[in-house]
């Protein structure tokens, strides 16, 4: 079986290659990149299944690096950054991040988060494709009008258009369309979609859901609504 690969981005070479051992002791394949250019370059080269990137960079920053990865790629990204302000974690996460980690960090913990996001992203990672809007659809989904999201095939159709969406968002959108009216709080979608091992910040769903109300146009008999107190339901009027 292949090993997985993790590509390591940070100017501090002694922090990347430390990372790297960690990774190494645990089977993983690494390659490490100093500068974002470099970074860049592997992404493609290397094809890695994660990145483990740092924020703070010499040339290209990290949430730089980030929003160009997101142009073509899913690949799951692990923010690294002495920076603990909450306006960085969740700048981080709307640029497209799935975790975010602060400087210095425990080796354990750095192993189990990057363990548990390629567990619930790796059956989903995909590049983004020209794939043709299908009529006859198979799979399981679940219809509104003007929308169509597909979690076999991973294709959301709105109003007759295909719309590009990273995993994460598509499977929150499917549970909580495949639930309609039923109120979830953040702590029940976290368990259900990102596991409940997951290690990170309830705000992630938050940012989610922002990511989708700005993707859907929400003018039709559904939306995405905010329970006040409780968390969020799809709302069918």
């Amino acid at each position: 079986m292949d090993k997985q690969r993790i590509l390591i981005v940070d100017d501090d070479e002694n922090i990347a290659e430390l990372i790297s051992l960690y990774l190494l002791k645990e089977c993983f394949a690494t390659e490490i990149a100093y500068n974002g250019r470099d970074a860049l370059a592997l992404v493609d080269s290397f094809n890695p299944h994660l990145i483990l990137l740092d924020i703070m960079l010499p040339d290209i920053d990290g949430y730089e690096i980030c929003t160009e990865v997101r142009k073509t790629k899913q690949t799951p990204i692990i923010m690294l950054s002495a920076k603990g302000e909450v306006f960085d974690k969740v700048l981080g996460l709307k640029l497209g991040a799935d975790d975010y980690m602060m400087k210095p960090f425990d080796s354990n913990e750095l192993v189990a988060r990057v363990k548990a996001v390629l567990r619930r992203t790796a059956p989903v990672i995909m590049e983004r494709t020209s794939v043709p809007i299908q009529t006859n659809y198979q799979g399981d989904y679940v219809e509104y009008e003007d929308l169509l999201v597909n979690i076999t095939n991973y294709m959301v159709i709105l109003e007759g258009e295909q719309i590009e969406m990273p995993p994460k968002e598509l499977e929150l959108l499917y549970f909580l369309a495949s639930k309609p009216n039923q109120v979830f709080t953040r702590d029940q979608l976290l368990d259900r979609l990102w596991g409940y091992d997951y290690i990170g910040d309830s705000r992630t769903v938050d940012v989610h859901i922002k990511r989708l109300r700005e993707k859907l146009n929400e003018n039709h008999n559904w939306s995405i609504s905010t329970v006040w107190g409780k968390g969020y339901r799809f709302e069918v009027r």
